[in-house]
């Protein structure tokens, strides 16, 4: 996977794709074609990907089924399409606690990758820790912020959800109420 940088840091690396070489930020001002490529691996580098094109939403996550799988005060999700990821190496094992909510890991290291609902069909959200940058991701809000901890402080001023921060499908459900 090509690696990337947020708006503010360093230059991202973009990939044309009739040119192998990477490109800097500035030629996407002049060439509407480049794709902006972000990489990520698990912690033994056994499971490799390559996301393409811009995140949709990146959320901070407070709630308590996702603190536990993560085994963190709050995880940060970046959603991409399904059709944004490519798997380049390896094959993450699959879980699920949680009827019509699927998530994926290392089965060598424990790394968390992905986390797929039913309830929101085009969307996939990986972990900040599967980016080889993820610096380059900084949160649009924070979800399930009724759920925080009380010892986790932000001075941001970011939106506050109490519950889910994106539009699920209401057939599905919540997963907290499944």
């Amino acid at each position: 996977m090509g690696a990337q940088h947020p708006a503010g840091c360093r230059a991202p690396l973009l990939h044309h794709p009739a040119d192998p070489a990477p490109a800097t930020v500035a030629s996407i001002r002049s060439d509407s074609s480049m794709t902006r490529i972000e990489t990520g691996s698990c912690f033994c580098g056994s499971i490799s990907a390559e996301m393409h094109g811009d995140p949709f939403w990146i959320c901070s996550d407070h709630d308590d089924d996702c603190r536990k799988a993560i085994g963190s005060p709050l995880t940060v999700w970046v959603g991409y399409r399904p059709a944004q990821f490519r798997l380049l190496t390896g094959a993450p094992k699959k879980f699920s606690r949680t009827r019509g909510v699927l998530r994926t890991f290392c089965a060598d290291c424990g790394t968390s990758i992905a986390y797929f609902d039913q309830g929101l069909p085009e969307e996939l959200y990986l972990t900040i820790g599967f980016f080889d940058h993820p610096e380059r991701f900084a949160p649009q809000a924070h979800a399930y912020w009724d759920m925080k901890l009380p010892w986790v402080e932000f001075g941001d001023d970011l939106p506050r959800v109490g519950r889910y921060s994106r539009r699920r499908d209401p057939a599905v459900g919540n997963p907290a109420d499944r």
